[in-house]
C-alpha cells in the first residue's frame, strides 16, 4: 500500500464516530432494521446482489445486480454501479472534482438526454486510493432527482445536498447531512 497523503490522515483523524458504538442519539435498529450508526469508518466495500434499478423520467439510465455499496459510519450506503450495467450514452463528464479521505479524487457526470440535462448528479473514481479499488470502474448517483430503486423498493436521497447515500426501508440513523450533522 502506498503512504496515505497528508491530507487524508489529516481529515482521517478528526471524526468521533467510527462504528465502534452507537452515540446516544441513535435510533436502535428494529429487528430486520439496520442503523447505519453500525457501519464501519473506514468505510467497508461490499458487492450487492440486490437488483439495482435508475430511472431518469421514465428511461432507465441503470440495471444491475453487481453494484458495490460503500458502507460508513452515520451515512446510508452510497450505491456505485459497473459502467458495463449503466447506460453510458447519457452521461456526459461535468466540471469539477473533490476529494474524499476514503477513496480519493471523484470526477462528476451529467446526464444528457436531448435537451434534458442532470448537473453532476453522478461521480467517480478512476483512480481510487488503496482499499476503493471496486470503484474504479463504477459509477454512483445522486437519488434525490431520479427514481432509484434497491429490490423493488424505492430509495430516498440521504439529506443535505451533497452525500449521496440511498435510504432504504430497513435502515435507521439518525443521517450524515441533516441539521447539526456536520461533525458526525
Amino acid at each position: 500500500m502506498t503512504e496515505l497523503p497528508d491530507w487524508a490522515m489529516a481529515a482521517r483523524l478528526k471524526w468521533r464516530w467510527c462504528g465502534q458504538a452507537r452515540p446516544p442519539f441513535a435510533a436502535v435498529p428494529a429487528p430486520g432494521q439496520i442503523s447505519v450508526w453500525d457501519f464501519p469508518r473506514p468505510p467497508r466495500l461490499v458487492r450487492d446482489s440486490r437488483e439495482v434499478r435508475v430511472m431518469w423520467g421514465g428511461r432507465e439510465i441503470a440495471s444491475t445486480r453487481r453494484a458495490v455499496c460503500v458502507l460508513e459510519t452515520s451515512h446510508p450506503p452510497s450505491f456505485y454501479l459497473p459502467w458495463d450495467d449503466v447506460a453510458r450514452q447519457y452521461f456526459e463528464l461535468a466540471v469539477g472534482t473533490s476529494l474524499c479521505e476514503w477513496k480519493g479524487r471523484a470526477r462528476y457526470w451529467s446526464l444528457i438526454d436531448g435537451a434534458r440535462r442532470l448537473e453532476s448528479i453522478a461521480w467517480s473514481y478512476p483512480e481510487p486510493m488503496a482499499d476503493a479499488e471496486l470503484l474504479a470502474q463504477c459509477v454512483a448517483l445522486y437519488p434525490a432527482a431520479l427514481e432509484c430503486t434497491v429490490d423493488g423498493a424505492r430509495v430516498c436521497a440521504q439529506p443535505g445536498g451533497f452525500y449521496g447515500g440511498w435510504i432504504t426501508p430497513e435502515l435507521v440513523g439518525p443521517f450524515k447531512g441533516e441539521p447539526g450533522s456536520a461533525a458526525w
